[in-house]
This record gives C-alpha cells, structure tokens and sequence, in this order.
C-alpha cells in the first residue's frame, strides 16, 4: 500500500464531512495495508516441508543419517528466511482464510472505532485491506434493519472497481457519498446532531494494529 498523499487524506476527510451533513449516520474510513502477518501458516508450511526430506533420502540413498538431518535443518532455516517475505507468505495462504482474518480486522475497528455507541446505532464502517485485496462496509444494528445488504454490496464493487484501476481516492469519495446518500435517506438530520465520530481517514500499521 502506498502511503496516503495529504491531499489524499483532505480530500477523503471532506467526503466524509460533506455526506455527514445530510445524515445523523456517522461514516468512518478505516485502511490496513494488510489485516495480518500470516507467520503462523508459513511457518506450518516451513516445518511440513522439513519434515518430508527425509523418508525419500533414506529410500533412495544411503547417506548417513547425519547428512539427512542436516539438511533437513538447512531446509527448514531456508524456509523460515523465505518466509520473512510478505507476498510469499501471502501466496501460501489460501485467500478463505485471508478473507476470514480481514472480516474479522474489519469488525474489530468497527468496535475499536466505537461505531457501536453512536446515537440510534447509526455507524457505517468503511474498511479496506490492501494485501488481501478485501474490502467491507458494515453497519451497525440501526441501519441494517433499514437497508438491504445489497446496497452495500453496491457500495463495495464501486470502492474495488476504482482501486483496481489505481484510482483510490475517488473510490473512497464515491464509496463515502453512496453510503451518505444512504443513510441522508433513512436517517435524516436531526436539530441537535453532533459529530460523534473523527471524520479523518485512519491508517493502521501494518497487519492491522492501531
């Protein structure tokens, strides 16, 4: 992920504020370059492949055992290095369980960005992780009793068109006003609204810590 420009940043948080002006909903935008480290499975994958040295080596050879466990230590280290490397760790885990870790990064901001305790549970959740190519809008209770899911589903393939295109500060503008439309339709402003939520994007450290 490249980092955000701050015309970037001013551009999204104005999208933010602008769609916020004809709702009592609050939108927060919330990006990580990528929503975990994958270790745990690289490594799986690293000790798997050292285990499998040695039955063909004894069947076919004769070398002494000293031989075969030490290259069954060389190839495991060697895995272990290559897997310090981020899009091989990537490319050995299946995207099901990419897809599971970003949702469930996705509803953690949700709650770590304290979408659950606006007024009339009227939170919307913009969130994108970039090394799992995974993008997710969700609601909060308020909102999904009044909206299909399917506008959202909307919402998403807009954001993703224009990030595959490399257009992605006009796919978070658009993606941010069709879910202000949204809620200006089914939750108008009120006379005493707040803003209760920071309308500036937030960028995640890597693997998606705070």
């Amino acid at each position: 992920m490249k980092p955000f420009t701050q015309e970037e940043r001013a551009a999204i948080e104005a999208a933010i504020t602008r769609a916020e002006k004809h709702t009592r909903g609050e939108i927060v935008v919330v990006v990580a370059p990528a929503s975990d480290g994958y270790y745990a499975l690289a490594l799986m994958w690293s000790a798997l492949l050292a285990l499998a040295v040695p039955l063909p080596l004894i069947l076919l050879t004769k070398w002494p055992v000293e031989y075969i466990y030490l290259l069954q230590l060389s190839v495991f280290a060697i895995c272990v290095g290559l897997a310090q490397i981020e899009p091989l760790r990537l490319a050995v885990t299946p995207a099901s369980i990419q897809r599971a870790r970003a949702h469930e990064k996705a509803v953690e901001q949700f709650l770590a960005q304290n979408m659950h305790t606006t007024r009339g549970r009227t939170g919307v959740l913009i969130y994108v992780s970039f090394a799992e190519h995974y993008a997710e809008v969700i609601a909060d209770d308020g909102i999904y009793k009044k909206v299909r899911p399917i506008v959202w589903e909307e919402v998403i393939a807009e954001l993703t068109t224009h990030l595959a295109r490399g257009t992605r500060d006009q796919g978070f503008i658009t993606a941010i006003a069709m879910c202000g439309k949204v809620l200006a339709e089914h939750f108008p402003p009120g006379h005493a609204d707040k803003d209760e939520l920071p309308n500036h994007l937030i960028v995640l450290a890597p693997y998606g810590r705070a």
